[in-house]
């Protein structure tokens, strides 16, 4: 079996995470406790998500921290945010992991779903940052990763308002690089290729998809939520304490 790196610097270190429940969610919130982080996330999977919690207890440090939260509700996300610092401490890092890629045709998308769409894709992005940052000014440092995705990068079709959300995470992540930076605040962007999470394989995996990775890829293999959740534990970590406002592409060589 590999092995992989432990980063001594994320011990102890408080963590917050959105959509950490399942998927690549899940894969983070997972590798974050076991390097012996306390971690805290929010999902609206309540099953899944305090699932997760009991696999993990007893076998990493600290069990995670799990609370129901609809991030599309904007003063929810900020209470439930300030009661989890007050509880576990201030957050030195925050991952921004939540969203969803329904698709969609141009023809269909009515003003009420372009909202809807901003509300889950790109809004609470922004939020969770200003949430986090007294904290992180206090302690004087802190890194936050925003998730991207291949998606506008491959130009692909079929969901034009998502496409639009991840280009704008890339906006907001160099943005926000440059205003925090002198509090040592480092800003990051992780775009994830096509990642097999259960919701993948189950909605658009068949054989046109199985062949769509072998042209696409560079490397050979599917991608999984471990390796994404590797380059998100190297940016947590103080081995990158000198990457900030990037765009962090894991995708076997897709784009």
């Amino acid at each position: 079996m590999t092995q992989l790196a432990s980063y001594g610097s994320l011990q102890g270190k408080r963590v917050f995470v959105t959509g950490g429940g399942s998927g690549i969610g899940e894969a983070i919130v997972a590798a974050f406790a076991r390097q012996g982080a306390i971690v805290a996330f929010v999902d609206i999977a309540r099953e899944a998500s305090e699932s997760l919690c009991e696999r993990l207890r007893g076998t990493a440090p600290h069990t995670p921290v799990f609370r129901y939260c609809d991030i599309t509700d904007i003063p929810s996300l900020q209470r439930t945010m300030a009661e989890l610092a007050q509880q576990l401490g201030d957050f030195d890092v925050l991952v921004n992991n939540a969203g969803n890629d329904q698709r969609h045709t141009i023809e269909d998308v009515t003003l009420d779903y372009w909202d809807q769409r901003i509300a889950i894709n790109q809004r609470p992005m922004f939020f969770t940052c200003q949430s986090v940052l007294p904290g992180m000014k206090k302690k004087g440092g802190g890194s936050i990763i925003n998730f991207s995705s291949i998606s506008f990068h491959a130009m692909n079709g079929g969901y034009p308002v998502y496409t639009t959300t991840k280009a704008a995470v890339v906006g907001l992540t160099r943005g926000l690089a440059r205003d925090v930076g002198k509090h040592g605040i480092r800003v990051n962007t992780v775009t994830p290729g096509w990642v097999m999470t259960q919701r993948q394989i189950d909605l658009w995996l068949d054989a046109e998809g199985e062949a769509q990775i072998a042209r696409s890829q560079c490397l050979p293999g599917k991608l999984m939520p471990d390796d994404i959740a590797s380059m998100v534990l190297f940016l947590a970590a103080d081995d990158s304490k000198m990457c900030t406002g990037q765009d962090f592409i894991v995708d076997a060589g897709w784009v």
